[in-house]
């Protein structure tokens, strides 16, 4: 078993797209699909597909999205800012720039799980679950 689940999605995304893989299945719970809509939404990956399984966990299926002409993932760089050892808070004002802006930084805040922009716009403050770019 293992303790930080978050980081598990992270890993298997990311090893994916190393291998070449045009799909990767992970197991599902409410903050990895939050995580996967948003990475959709940003356009990171192609397309996700939710599935219930006989142990009413269900699977998250990822459609991994590369470019045309190079074959490059779409995701350059992925990686897990704040584990369960050390938790990584900020406020409204201190909300993390990726990239100065080119990237996103996904939060877990009292309005739901949502992108550093959104919380900007909202003065909102609250996790620092990754960053992508």
């Amino acid at each position: 078993m293992f303790t930080d689940p978050i980081a598990d999605y992270l890993t298997r995304v990311r090893n994916a797209q190393m291998a070449g893989h045009k799909v990767v299945e992970i197991p599902a719970s409410n903050m990895k699909k939050a995580i996967t809509e948003i990475l959709h939404k940003k356009g990171y990956i192609l397309n996700f597909k939710f599935e219930e399984t006989e142990n009413n966990q269900g699977n998250i299926k990822v459609a991994l999205k590369y470019n045309m002409q190079t074959k490059l993932p779409a995701i350059k760089k992925l990686t897990r800012i704040s584990k369960p050892g050390l938790r990584k808070y900020a406020d409204s004002k201190t909300l993390p720039r990726v990239i100065n802006g080119l990237g996103i930084a996904i939060l877990s805040t009292s309005k739901g799980v949502i992108t550093d922009k959104e919380a900007r716009n909202l003065n909102v403050g609250g996790e620092v679950i990754c960053h992508v770019y």
